[in-house]
């Protein structure tokens, strides 16, 4: 975890709190965005540990910004940040940080963990995601904790919210029109990746629809017919057990 392993013996005294193998999914994640300046946004200050970290992670001249409820978090930011005080779960708050310093680059919710709140702060931030830029939710084991608004498949929890994104993603496929319709959304989302307790969204603006190739003898053909076919069935039917 080269940047992390040797950052973390040389924190002060503002508490940094994550969980172990967080830092191994950010090495993953967020490595490629170091070489340029970006602009980055946390929601979830608490004890300001993150922001001396996330400013020597980053390109001198990226935009930091930190978003926290409590007013007391003011005091965590230092020179080169910007720190804005409001709740994660009120678009009108979201939309005035995104008009003064969006669009982003990184978004990562280490905010309240309340699953409602992280369902509004992603439905509100990622329009305002940059083209190939990343949303990254944290301390998604919480979807899995009735006192948060999760449990165990629950409708309503952040984890069941991504597992439909997925199926959204995947919306190009349809082949059952009136109950899994085409979502606008698959333009814009390049990939889930799902680590533990950690989802990540990937921007790719204006997608076009997936091309199946076919490939030989050094000459390719793309094809978009599979996408409007009705009531495929596998050309290995009968001889793979299935």
């Amino acid at each position: 975890m080269g940047f992390f392993n040797d950052y973390l013996p040389t924190t002060g005294d503002k508490l940094l709190t994550k969980w172990a193998h967080y830092f191994e999914v950010y090495e993953r994640e967020l490595t490629r965005f170091r070489s340029r300046p970006v602009r980055f946004l946390e929601i979830g200050i608490f004890r300001g540990g993150s922001i001396p970290m996330w400013k020597e992670f980053f390109h001198d001249e990226s935009t930091l910004v930190f978003i926290d409820i409590d007013p007391a978090c003011v005091t965590h930011a230092i020179e080169g940040t910007h720190v804005r005080i409001g709740d994660q779960s009120d678009p009108e708050f979201l939309r005035s940080v995104i008009e003064e310093f969006g669009p982003f680059d990184i978004v990562l919710d280490d905010g309240s963990h309340i699953n409602r709140h992280q369902i509004t702060s992603f439905e509100a931030i990622w329009p305002a995601i940059d083209d190939r830029g990343v949303y990254v939710v944290e301390d998604c084991h919480t979807s899995y904790w009735p006192g948060f608004g999760g449990g165990y498949r629950n409708e309503a929890s952040f984890m069941e919210f991504a597992k439909r994104m997925i199926d959204r993603l995947h919306s190009w496929y349809t082949d059952q029109d009136e109950l899994f319709e085409f979502d606008p959304i698959a333009k814009d989302l390049l990939g889930v990746r799902i680590y533990d307790s950690i989802v990540v969204f990937e921007k790719r603006l204006n997608k076009e629809a997936p091309i199946s190739l076919q490939i030989q003898n050094g000459e390719v053909q793309g094809s978009r017919a599979p996408l409007t076919m009705r009531n495929r069935t596998s050309m290995f039917r009968g001889r793979d057990g299935g």
